[in-house]
């Protein structure tokens, strides 16, 4: 295996939700790295159907939190991925199509990784109304908002993992098909 390929297995072995962050700010730089980064992720057909909606405003996160009862930590930054519906349905997906909820989570899971590796914390929220969230971020008609990635730096002595009653393996969530 390459160093890089090491590299990459060991950033997902070692991430973390960070659920307790401290006030320090964010470089616009490093939300920018982020951001970058989330325009890889796949997506179904490579259509980027998802858009992403950044804000590092106070009085923005503040509301999002009012709104956001998931929203444990007290973010610097978020990035909120949405679904463009109206992008989605001219491409002919039906507005339930699964592969929008899966282009959402490669898209989270490649800004959570992406944030872990230039050392901001990250934690996702799916707890929020969708509604609220879309009149707090003026969103466009026809975007939907699936998921907030919250942002900052970890804060010291901050609660522990979740952590299961014992790690499971791959083995534990396996099974082989001749």
């Amino acid at each position: 295996m390459t160093d890089g390929g090491e590299a990459v297995l060991a950033a997902i072995r070692s991430r973390r939700v960070v659920r307790a962050m401290t006030a320090e700010p964010l470089p616009r730089e490093q939300l920018e790295t982020i951001l970058d980064a989330g325009r890889w992720a796949p997506t179904a057909g490579n259509r980027h159907l998802q858009r992403f909606v950044a804000t590092d405003d106070p009085t923005t996160l503040r509301l999002l939190r009012m709104v956001s009862p998931g929203m444990l930590q007290r973010p610097v930054a978020a990035i909120t991925i949405c679904t463009d519906r109206p992008r989605t349905a001219a491409f002919g997906f039906p507005p339930d199509a699964p592969g929008l909820h899966v282009d959402v989570g490669t898209a989270a899971a490649t800004l959570l990784l992406a944030a872990h590796a230039i050392g901001v914390g990250a934690g996702p929220v799916t707890s929020f109304s969708r509604a609220a969230v879309a009149v707090v971020l003026r969103l466009p008609d026809g975007w939907v908002p699936e998921m907030i990635v919250c942002l900052g730096h970890p804060a010291p002595g901050a609660p522990a993992p979740m952590a299961a009653h014992r790690r499971l393996t791959w083995r534990d969530l396996t099974t082989w098909v001749p």
